[in-house]
């Protein structure tokens, strides 16, 4: 005979919270700023830096909910 109680559940499962758009997008906008002052390289590496942090700072705030 089956057991008539229902199965225990689990705690609904979060989502995490994705950081990639605001990288990519800061990519993109630093090599667009950079490239009217000849540096469009420049602005890229900026763009990644300003896109690592926000993208650590989305990480670090998903991970203390």
């Amino acid at each position: 005979m089956t057991d008539p109680r229902p199965p225990a559940s689990k705690p609904p499962a979060r989502k995490p919270v994705a950081g990639g758009a605001p990288l990519a997008l800061s990519l993109i906008v630093g090599a667009v700023v950079g490239a009217p002052y000849g540096q469009p390289s420049i602005g890229l590496l900026i763009g990644l830096g300003v896109g690592v942090a926000i993208g650590l700072l989305i990480w670090w705030r998903d991970r203390a909910r």
